[in-house]
């Protein structure tokens, strides 16, 4: 008898940890589906990053002289720089319209962990802002004279750094790869830490969410 309660015991918190499962990757699906929505429905606001690296993407030519071996010298520094520009001003309000309506308020009170639901926000944010950017970077290479072999290269940076706002081995890894030198040991790096931020990233911005309600 005693194995028998302590089997069913047992099944209730497989089913359990099951149900909980499912409730959390359904809730992330719902939330991913409804960022992206509302994302579509402002998609005027969506252009504004993606314009803005157009444009500084063409006036440096004009700036700098229509010079060919020195565009392509800086053309992937200029680019990545240009990238985490146009990302940087839609960092401030990933959060801030939750935070003034309530709905961080109701994400502390869900049964969903915190730092899973605000990893789905950045996924949505990534997607929305920082994916349409990588998708340009041929036209934007081309205006700048970026070597096609590098493209590749820099495509590969900018999906691993992006999500870290890290240039550094990204910048490393196009320098190597304009030179003809082996680059996949920066592209390793950036792995890696890529890595290392999905797991400790969303606790911290967890933390960092309980804080902006509480006080």
């Amino acid at each position: 008898m005693a194995s028998t309660a302590q089997s069913m015991h047992d099944d209730r918190v497989a089913r359990g940890r099951r149900s909980s499962g499912t409730s959390a990757s359904a809730a992330c699906i719902a939330l991913l589906r409804r960022d992206l929505v509302l994302a579509w429905r402002r998609r005027g606001e969506l252009f504004l990053p993606l314009l803005y690296a157009v444009i500084v993407a063409a006036l440096f030519p004009f700036a700098l002289g229509p010079d060919p071996e020195l565009l392509a010298r800086i053309s992937g520094g200029v680019l990545l720089v240009i990238v985490v520009l146009a990302m940087l001003p839609a960092l401030e309000s990933m959060f801030r319209v939750d935070l003034e309506d309530g709905t961080l308020e109701q994400w502390l009170l869900a049964p969903q962990p915190l730092a899973l639901l605000a990893l789905t926000r950045v996924i949505a944010h990534w997607l929305t802002t920082v994916l349409p950017l990588v998708v340009v970077m041929p036209l934007l290479g081309a205006l700048l004279n970026l070597p096609v072999k590098v493209l590749p290269v820099l495509i590969v940076a900018l999906l691993l750094a992006t999500p870290l706002l890290v240039v550094i081995f990204a910048a490393g890894a196009i320098a190597a790869a304009q030179a003809g030198m082996p680059f996949i040991a920066p592209l390793t790096w950036l792995a890696a830490a890529l890595i290392l931020a999905i797991v400790l990233a969303p606790l911290a911005c967890a933390a960092a969410l309980r804080i902006a309600v509480e006080s």
